[in-house]
């Protein structure tokens, strides 16, 4: 496996590395584009042709140092994902990182997150997709990628962005004083802040790339239209990064396509960018 964005050894060993980067490869659930299982190579590849200087922050984050683990893989059921999951997220929070992962479909993030509300208390969950996830279960399956934040909306703080598409069944669970449709987000910007003081100090991110408008990111399980942009995203980033305590996040559902290069490219930037915010942002 090839580090992160071609970094030398120097600052990609797991013992002075700041950050550590867990793929998990999972797509055992997902229902019509599969693919999310290749995500991890296409982004590590795509990495590889970034510049390592970020502009707007002035900076070079990767000298923080960043470390990719071993694979979490060879899952005999999605029950079985979401133990191995949740152990390895509770063992890696004992040591003093600042931990990141990247899917695999969005199922990965049950066990993560129910690690991360177990270590901080009052955590919120901001959870950033075109999707509710909210269903106590899906097709018999409470591990479902349908299912990603029913676990964290009972006991954490929740707070959705960017929300397009659910099911009816979902409404006995959503909290719409803390969703943000994106039918409502166009044209008002004004949802940055509103949702951002929602947020207790502590705040886990959990990013669905088909949060993004499929006209930049393609490359999903299921490209709703009428998405996030670019420059809305990490402006909107930025705020949260700059205000909360971000203590770790995911990156999900990056199927990639054969022979487009530009949605990989997208997914890698933005994890350096967030980890530009985290770490550089004045």
């Amino acid at each position: 496996m090839k580090n992160f964005a071609g970094i030398e050894e120097a600052y990609s060993d797991k013992i002075s590395a700041n950050i550590l980067l867990q793929p998990i490869p999972y797509d055992g659930t997902s229902c019509w584009g599969k693919g999310a299982d290749k995500g991890f190579e296409a982004f590590i590849e795509a990495s590889q042709h970034m510049e390592l200087y970020d502009i707007e922050t002035q900076s070079e984050v990767y000298k923080k140092g960043i470390h990719i683990l071993n694979e979490i893989g060879e899952f005999k059921s999605s029950k079985d994902m979401f133990n191995k999951v949740y152990e390895n997220t509770t063992s890696l929070l004992k040591e003093d990182k600042f931990l990141t992962f990247f899917g695999g479909e969005h199922s990965i993030s049950i066990g993560i997150i129910k690690a991360f509300y177990e270590k901080f208390q009052n955590l919120s969950v901001l959870h950033i997709d075109a999707h509710a996830d909210l269903r106590p279960s899906y097709l018999e399956d409470p591990y479902s990628h349908a299912c990603a934040m029913h676990d964290a909306n009972k006991n954490c703080n929740l707070v959705q962005v960017g929300i397009r598409s659910m099911d009816i069944s979902e409404e006995e669970f959503i909290n719409r004083n803390q969703v943000y449709f994106a039918e409502k987000m166009y044209g008002h910007p004004t949802w940055m802040n509103h949702s951002i003081n929602h947020l207790t100090d502590d705040v886990y991110i959990s990013l669905d790339l088909d949060a993004f408008d499929p006209s930049i990111m393609p490359s999903t399980g299921t490209p709703e239209p009428g998405g996030i942009q670019w420059n809305d995203m990490i402006q909107y980033l930025k705020l949260v990064f700059t205000s909360k305590n971000v203590v770790g996040f995911d990156i999900v559902e990056l199927a990639p396509i054969d022979g487009l290069h530009a949605p990989n490219f997208l997914a890698a930037k933005l994890y350096y960018k967030m980890l530009s915010y985290k770490f550089c942002s004045s």
